[in-house]
């Protein structure tokens, strides 16, 4: 299936690892103009090809910096919005701080960001906005209080923006990455490792275990969903939830 993305601009969210950098590769491989976004440029330029740019989306001027000069010369056609993910930790121990530096920078200048955007994709009647959660926004994760909570807002944002764009040829979806096999599920496997006093090894064979595919997804599995939806092919594909988790939520 040939997507043909020729002449659309990307705009990936902390694309310096994980999902998101498998993301912004088949985006460009189907001919779209990427613009790869991270805290610091030095760990994605080597990649991107003159095409990164520095945001810290906790900080608002920053984010503002970025849609400027995204709107200077064009705007964006797609947009992938990833505020990363925060610390594991239970909804008991969470402060009142944590939940709102976390908030901001993974929900409230994610949501400012696209609503500076949206306009010149309203006058070019396309756009493509997909939002990465995690399963937690379906099945709430142990230990995981504030991203299964901040998560959650992206969920409902999207859903009530999908509703007042679909007529304009906007598409707006959320994407719930399972246990796909990153830097951050070795960093939180390791941090369950070390909160039970187990090996690492056996907690990801048994993290392994809860899933009906038996294994951890690939990246590039992950991406290949994202960039079909970011094409004309998914054009009424709109206000979902979709999982990429190898059948790991039990819920139908």
């Amino acid at each position: 299936m040939v997507l043909d993305l020729n002449g659309k601009r990307a705009l990936v969210l902390g694309a310096s690892r994980g999902l998101c950098m498998a993301i912004a590769k088949p985006l460009a491989a189907e001919g779209a103009t990427v613009f790869a976004a991270a805290r610091s440029r030095d760990k994605i330029a080597d990649w991107a090809e003159g095409m990164a740019v520095e945001c810290d989306l906790s900080d608002l001027a920053q984010v503002d910096a970025l849609a400027d000069q995204l709107l200077s010369d064009g705007g964006a056609d797609i947009i992938v919005n990833n505020g990363g993910g925060p610390p594991p930790g239970t909804a008991q121990a969470a402060e009142r701080g944590q939940w709102l530096a976390h908030f901001e920078a993974m929900a409230a200048n994610l949501f400012h960001l696209n609503t500076r955007l949206l306009p010149e994709m309203k006058v070019r009647g396309w756009g493509r906005i997909i939002s990465i959660t995690s399963s937690g926004v379906e099945q709430p994760i142990p230990n995981l209080a504030l991203s299964n909570g901040i998560l959650s807002a992206v969920v409902g944002w999207s859903k009530t923006l999908a509703n007042e764009v679909a007529g304009d040829g906007i598409t707006v979806n959320v994407v719930m990455p399972g246990r796909i096999h990153t830097q951050r599920v070795d960093e939180l496997d390791a941090a369950a490792a070390k909160r039970t006093d187990s090996d690492v090894a056996e907690v990801a064979a048994r993290s392994r275990a809860t899933i009906p595919a038996g294994r951890y997804g690939k990246p590039e599995e992950f991406a290949d969903v994202v960039t079909f939806l970011a094409s004309a092919r998914a054009g009424y594909v709109t206000g979902s939830r979709i999982r990429i988790d190898g059948g790991a939520i039990k819920g139908i």
